[in-house]
């Protein structure tokens, strides 16, 4: 699912609003992590979503410009 990054926490999850007009909390996947990928408030960003908790998920990409 894709979505805009609304609020960011510290402890690094985000509060993430999706295309189809819900809200989740998001946290960066090992990988953005690993290469320290910024995420700032108004990103757009790719989720993974859980089937079995739809309010948590994981952010694997960041898309580029606005």
């Amino acid at each position: 699912m894709e979505g805009e990054i609304v609020e960011a926490f510290r402890s690094g999850m985000y509060r993430i609003v999706l295309d189809n007009g819900h809200e989740t909390l998001g946290y960066t996947s090992g990988r953005m992590r690993r290469f320290r990928i910024r995420i700032v408030t108004g990103d757009r960003i790719t989720v993974e979503l859980s089937p079995y908790d739809l309010t948590r998920g994981r952010i694997t990409y960041r898309h580029r410009g606005n």
